[in-house]
């Protein structure tokens, strides 16, 4: 899974991939050509003392090893801009598979690990790139070219190669493979150290209320204990591979030193021969000590990838339409025809057969207990999450054959939890319209009844806004998700509770506004307040994800049995009269 994820973005940077090998070639070329040289400067120079012949041997040396360190760091920086280039694609491609993903995709996968996997898992990845394009291409190349050097020496000595290597190949691969499970659960478990960071930093407020601080501090070292505890099984798997090395690697220096001087003795071998030889040894034992350093990170990039590819592979709930409309030539009509909803291994759908139509120029409520599928309803239209059974229509033409573009366009979704980007006020009423001008920003404010408040700031429209509006209190986040909707101007506007942290006088007030700003528009109201719905044309009053009435607020207090225990749970029966 590993390569082929990389392999298959590497087609961008195969020029610059190839120099790399060209590279690591030379540098090969250059480290195998010392030894030798080496050997020539020793027994033709130093042992018969022509101080010449070992000036000219030197000078050749260096110059070759000035050429093997130019290759090598040029390899390198070539290698590492190859590798950034491939995280940055995987990033990339990771993130606009997310954008696609519906509200059920997202709840599979958690926030937590989404963000591990697009950074850290990437991370992941790119460190081993780099280690595969700087080492890989080298090592075999000194592994294989060193035994034939060291074949050309002497070939007896060379027979205890035959020992050596695959002693240390086995006492190696052992480790890796036991490394692997590990390296899985060490990336599971920092997704949960992700997730209990993310709920604390998001829910202080609750913590400190509640003073639940030493509570979350315990969670949250245990959840880091759980991740430390892994680490240290993979640290020590990790500590035995380079004294297994090592060892072997002073066996095999010892043994052919011992083998060597018999030779020299016997005069079967030269001085610098056994020189060549030994550096011949410590380049192949180089090149194992590469590999095993690329096999010490090749299980967590392993697995980094196959979450990666997880990501990727995983195709949206909500496809986009193979033909899709790009125009609607009625007005904002909508209609949702007995839709049915289900999570994913739930035993009871959210909704069943629930029918709604709402006209432009009309507001229709929905009002319900909670868990009643009021939001998951208002979900069904901009396509958060498909119906599992039914249709919803828009002026006439099914959501799921409708462009995107088009749908954003369409309709205007103020969500239950109102949630504003870091940066400005002006660039999160633009968030819908980029090309908004100031007027139209403060004519949004006005009808949101959020002018006063951004004028009192100092900055005004300029004035900074936290990430999720956390510098805000509820009701002003509340009214700038209102006002962002509203410089949008969409056909049809959606309002899941919209209007929960506004009091009594604001709400009037709110209302009064909108009902001006939308008078051609579809509107749809959900709300837990019966003072907000009550004056809407139509009522749909849901139960357990079932429809129970329809009518006008009126038409259900005389009849319907559930409108009216919700009503009165609120007002007196006088009031509501």
């Amino acid at each position: 899974m590993l390569f082929r994820l990389v392999g298959g973005r590497l087609r961008p940077y195969r020029r610059t991939l190839a120099l790399v090998v060209l590279l690591q070639l030379v540098q090969s070329l250059a480290s195998l050509t010392l030894p030798t040289l080496n050997a020539d400067v020793i027994d033709d120079g130093v042992l018969r003392g022509d101080t010449a012949h070992v000036l000219a041997g030197g000078g050749l040396m260096a110059a070759v090893t000035l050429l093997q360190a130019v290759a090598a760091a040029t390899a390198v920086y070539f290698g590492a801009r190859i590798a950034m280039g491939i995280a940055r694609d995987l990033r990339a491609a990771a993130f606009r598979r997310v954008q696609d993903f519906s509200a059920r995709e997202m709840s599979r996968f958690g926030t937590a690990s989404l963000i591990t996997r697009t950074t850290n898992d990437v991370q992941q990845v790119q460190t081993f790139t780099v280690l595969v394009l700087t080492m890989l291409v080298a090592a075999p190349l000194m592994c294989v070219g060193g035994i034939v050097m060291a074949l050309d020496q002497d070939v007896p000595l060379a027979l205890l190669l035959l020992l050596f290597v695959p002693l240390m190949a086995g006492g190696v691969g052992t480790v890796v493979l036991r490394m692997r499970p590990l390296f899985r659960g060490m990336q599971e478990r920092v997704d949960r150290v992700n997730r209990v960071m993310r709920e604390q930093i998001t829910g202080i407020r609750v913590v400190r209320a509640f003073v639940r601080d030493r509570h979350e501090q315990r969670r949250f070292g245990a959840a880091n204990d759980e991740l430390r505890e892994v680490g240290l099984r993979v640290g020590r798997l990790q500590s035995v591979m380079f004294p297994i090395v090592l060892i072997v690697w002073e066996l095999a220096t010892v043994a052919i030193v011992w083998a060597g001087a018999h030779r020299i003795e016997s005069g079967a071998l030269q001085a610098g021969s056994l020189i060549a030889f030994l550096g011949y040894l410590l380049q192949i034992m180089m090149s194992v000590m590469m590999v095993l350093f690329l096999m010490m990170h090749m299980p967590r990039a392993e697995v980094s990838a196959e979450r990666i590819q997880e990501i990727l592979a995983t195709e949206p709930s909500v496809a986009p339409p193979a033909a899709p409309v790009r125009e609607l030539r009625e007005e904002g009509r909508l209609e949702i025809r007995s839709a049915d909803f289900s999570y994913p291994g739930a035993e009871e759908p959210v909704l069943r057969s629930v029918s709604l139509t709402a006209r432009p120029g009309r507001t229709t409520a929905v009002i319900g207990s909670t868990g009643s599928g009021k939001t998951t309803l208002l979900g069904l239209v901009p396509r958060l999450f498909d119906a599992t059974d039914g249709d919803v229509r828009i002026g006439g033409v099914d959501v799921r054959d409708m462009d995107r573009a088009l749908l954003a366009r369409t309709v205007g979704l103020v969500p239950q939890k109102p949630y504003l980007f870091s940066g400005t006020v002006a660039s999160n009423l633009r968030y819908g319209k980029p090309d908004a001008t100031d007027e139209e920003l403060w004519h949004a404010l006005e009808t949101a009844q959020a002018a006063d408040f951004v004028r009192n700031l100092p900055e005004g429209l300029d004035a900074p806004v936290a990430q999720g509006g956390t510098n805000l209190s509820g009701g002003q986040r509340q009214r700038l998700a209102i006002a962002r909707v509203l410089v949008a101007r969409p056909r049809v506007y959606l309002f899941d509770d919209s209007f929960s942290a506004l009091d009594n006088r604001t709400d009037a007030l709110l209302r009064e506004a909108l009902a001006r700003e939308t008078a051609d528009a579809t509107v749809v109201i959900v709300a837990q307040r019966v003072s907000t719905i009550r004056g809407a044309d139509r009522i749909l009053v849901l139960d357990q994800g079932r429809a129970v009435g329809s009518g006008t607020h009126e038409e259900l207090m005389r009849d319907n049995a559930t409108y009216r225990e919700i009503v009165l749970s609120q007002i007196t029966e006088e009031e509501a009269a």
